[in-house]
């Protein structure tokens, strides 16, 4: 009997952190992996292309797509990297769950949220049907915990505090639901840009001064300036903050400063992202970032990850347009209540 799976662990890695706060292409021979995205690398010194306004060119469509968890699994437990066997043996799984789920349909249990969700295989949107960057590493955030620190007791306080006041008041109305129910903004889109269920593919523009960034879920896109200017003042926050960035050398270092204290981790009230995005040969992005907040977490915290080259473009992510859930779900909720004051006139 098969176990029931989410759409990935990925997803329910990055889900918990908003809370709280495959192989190739099917059919393809699985690509040589290094012990970490820092060495991707062809053997000899690979020069990126440059801009006309001569800066490395990151332009194009990728995909930060991966069977690689944010956090380390408990059973991998001081072990940052996998052998090159035992990458090749989860390559090998990864390819016999698609093949099962698309001849059988994802394993599911009856009665809860995925029995009821579309089979994402069927519409072409389970993880090994795109294209994925495999690598060694056991999670995402790098060293030896590989996990992300635990939070101070002034955020414990904090986050109790706001989940006191939300109990009980979940479904009131739409404002009362999640960022990404409301289709307002979706945690992975960052920063720090990380993969999600599907759809993790982004696109990069330049133009002199500037380096724009779009994700494909949640159709947000970044204008990141690079000409040398400061952040905006600290009293303004945003959802993806202030970005601005600097070339160092062949390296794209984006610094990113006030951020809504409901996003991307809810509670962290001055969080600090760095995030690094480096060339390294013609399909390859060695993407780095660096998280902080002293009154969120006990300490810093890093990931990286390789992103890589993708043929296409970007669609449309329509989420208003298609949000029947949001309504559905607030829909349930009043029949709930209906429900529940008829049996209180019974007594």
């Amino acid at each position: 009997m098969r176990h029931p799976s989410s759409m990935s662990t990925m997803t329910g890695a990055v889900l918990a952190l908003a809370a709280f706060v495959a192989g190739p292409l099917a059919g393809q021979a699985p690509s040589p992996a290094s012990p970490s995205a820092k060495s991707v690398k062809t053997e000899k010194a690979w020069t990126p292309p440059h801009t006309p306004d001569g800066v490395p060119d990151l332009q194009g469509v990728w995909s930060n797509n991966t069977v690689t968890p944010l956090q380390r699994p408990r059973d991998l437990a001081g072990k940052e990297f996998y052998t090159d066997a035992e990458l090749q043996e989860n390559q090998k799984k990864e390819r016999a769950r698609l093949a099962l789920n698309e001849e059988e349909g994802p394993p599911t249990e009856p009665g809860t949220a995925a029995d009821v969700h579309y089979d994402v295989s069927e519409y072409g949107l389970d993880r090994s049907q795109a294209k994925l960057a495999w690598n060694r590493r056991t999670s995402l955030i790098v060293g030896p915990e590989g996990t992300v620190p635990p939070l101070t007791k002034e955020a414990v306080a904090r986050n109790a505090e706001r989940a006191a006041k939300a109990r009980g008041h979940e479904f009131d109305s739409a404002d009362s639901r999640p960022l990404g129910a409301r289709c307002i903004a979706w945690a992975t889109a960052g920063p720090p840009m990380l993969p999600v269920g599907y759809n993790s593919n982004l696109q990069i523009v330049q133009g002199p001064g500037y380096v724009a960034i779009e994700t494909e879920m949640i159709h947000d896109t970044r204008i990141i300036p690079t000409d040398g200017r400061a952040h905006i003042q600290k009293d303004i926050r945003q959802w993806m903050g202030s970005s601005v960035g600097h070339w160092d050398g062949n390296t794209l270092v984006i610094d990113t400063t006030n951020f809504s204290d409901q996003y991307p981790f809810a509670g962290a009230q001055n969080l600090h992202v760095i995030e690094r995005l480096t060339r390294v040969d013609e399909d390859t992005i060695l993407y780095q970032f660096t998280v902080e907040d002293p009154g969120m977490w006990t300490k810093a915290w890093s990931g990286e990850l390789p992103i890589t080259k993708i043929k296409g473009q970007i669609y449309e992510y329509a989420c208003n347009e298609g949000n029947y859930g949001l309504a559905n779900t607030l829909n349930g909720a009043r029949v709930a209540e209906q429900e529940e004051a008829a049996k209180k006139n019974l007594k």
